[in-house]
């Protein structure tokens, strides 16, 4: 049912109005009546009618004065005036504002009558055509999630279709492509003009494709260091590819970077970095998934993966040439990940075996004792020689944990890829290396406060030049900012320059 309202300052007009009108027949229900412009502006505020009539003049607020306001706040409002006598003038302008119809006094009911018609047949075009915005809008939407899925997963040939969901001049502004994946829907980014956000669900991920139009996109980058620490979600991200045709790369990447975060129970989010990996490109998920395991220690899993991918290669029926390139092809991708450790495998894949093989299934056993050989070296390895590296890493971070470094350094230091080496992390010293660095710098901030040093001094002392990234996390890790924190010790911050995020006081 539509709500209407009327203002008038003549008692006889809202009392004749309300009374004499059988509103409920038009299907309108009258929630309200106002004698001042103040009072009937309040309560357009508060009850939000669907159709206004009011008088040209009223006190506190004229009619014209109301009506300009209701444009603004409300302008799907339909408004109808009462005009005297030789008030042309003020017609024209009411008009103009946008009224769609003017009653000249006296009102009688055959005039509300037709008044009210027009109104609701304005209303019922104006909702219709709402609607079939809403409509359009919604399936421009699904069709340019649809076009840039294709894009992800398809590549050059799904260019044109994205091109025309994007919109072909927004298209051509497009310098990159960066692709983001989540454990729950991404709301993380505010809308900018140096970048578009595509998002929708995949599979059991929820995807956000960013397209930039300038590069290199620091107002991105930023958003998401501070943003960071408070996101209850597991983000990876891919590379920056300026070639649309890459764009699957980046979203393959993000999706590994989510998977290894998620196995290490990280929230926040997670970057791809390309330093980590020393395997071949282009892997099948069927290969990833058994160098997943491999690097988790999970022996169930890759035996399970190798029969998957076993039934997957009898299915496709290759040739006894094109079965021994693809089992070779894995076991060497196996040895290069028990080569991620850091150290050297005892024996090299002794690949000549192959070549006395008559049968599939010959090769298949081949291929399954080699990496179960594998596997069992690397968790060897794990338990023995490469705790070093791990007690290495820790000496390494305990010397520098207050400077800028990233993971691929102290895997540097320590000869060992980064991925694998977060993955022993994790796994002697019982927490993640991030949240094992930020502790020993949020402690060493804390004892720094505590003497009285500025909020910035310390954020650049423990490693941290993102001033608002800083403050986020030590209010993560703390739970008070860290301007609570040292008042709360009885510091004062008297001589702090900046504003803390956060900070209220």
């Amino acid at each position: 049912m539509l709500k209407a309202v009327i203002f008038d300052d003549e008692y006889i007009v809202t009392q004749g109005l309300q009374m004499m009108v059988d509103w409920s027949r038009y299907g309108i229900e009258l929630v309200g009546t106002a004698d001042d412009g103040i009072s009937a502006l309040q309560m357009v505020r508060e009850l939000a009618p669907d159709i206004v009539m009011t008088d040209i003049r009223m006190p506190g607020l004229t009619g014209l004065q109301l009506i300009e306001e209701i444009a603004k706040e409300k302008p799907n409002t339909a408004c109808i005036v009462f005009s005297g006598f030789n008030e042309f003038e003020y017609i024209r302008k009411a008009l103009k504002l946008g009224v769609i119809d003017y009653l000249d006094k006296p009102i009688t009911l055959e005039k509300i009558d037709e008044a009210i018609v027009r109104t609701i047949e304005r209303i019922g075009h104006q909702q219709e055509h709402t609607q079939l915005k809403t409509q359009v809008s919604a399936n421009k939407e699904a069709l340019l999630e649809k076009a840039t899925l294709d894009l992800l997963l398809l590549g050059t040939e799904a260019i044109p279709g994205w091109r025309a969901a994007f919109g072909k001049a927004e298209a051509e502004r497009v310098t990159g492509v960066t692709v983001f994946a989540s454990t729950g829907r991404l709301n993380l980014l505010d809308e900018h003009p140096s970048y578009r956000i595509v998002s929708f669900s995949y599979g059991k991920e929820w995807i956000m494709a960013v397209f930039h139009y300038t590069l290199h996109a620091e107002e991105l980058w930023e958003q998401l260091t501070i943003m960071s620490p408070q996101m209850q979600e597991t983000v990876g991200s891919g590379q920056t590819y300026t070639d649309l045709a890459e764009a699957g790369a980046s979203l393959k990447e993000a999706v590994r970077a989510l998977r290894y975060a998620v196995f290490l129970e990280e929230k926040g989010w997670t970057r791809f970095e390309p330093a980590e990996e020393s395997l071949p490109k282009g892997l099948s998920e069927r290969e990833e998934e058994i160098v997943f395991c491999m690097r988790t220690g999970n022996k169930d899993g890759l035996l399970r993966q190798l029969d998957d991918y076993k039934r997957w290669m009898e299915a496709e029926r290759l040739s006894p040439e094109l079965v021994e390139q693809e089992v070779m092809k894995l076991a060497y991708i196996g040895y290069q990940v028990a080569m991620e450790a850091g150290g050297e495998a005892r024996t090299l894949v002794p690949h000549w075996e192959l070549g006395g093989m008559s049968s599939r299934d010959e090769m298949f056993e081949w291929l399954r004792e080699q990496m179960e050989q594998l596997h069992n070296f690397m968790r060897e390895d794990k338990h023995a020689s490469k705790h070093n590296a791990v007690e290495k890493a820790l000496a390494f971070i305990e010397k520098h944990y207050l400077e800028s470094f990233t993971l691929q350094e102290v895997a540097e230091h320590v000869g060992m890829n980064a991925t694998y080496l977060s993955l022993l992390f994790k796994e002697k010293v019982g927490t993640s290396y991030i949240k094992y660095v930020t502790k020993l710098r949020m402690e060493q901030a804390k004892i720094m406060l505590l003497r009285g040093m500025l909020v910035n001094d310390v954020s650049k002392k423990v490693g941290y030049y993102n001033y608002r990234h800083f403050t986020e996390l030590f209010k993560k890790y703390t739970g008070v900012t860290p301007g609570q924190f040292r008042e709360g010790h009885g510091i004062s911050k008297s001589h702090e320059p900046v504003q803390e995020v956060g900070d209220h006081e």
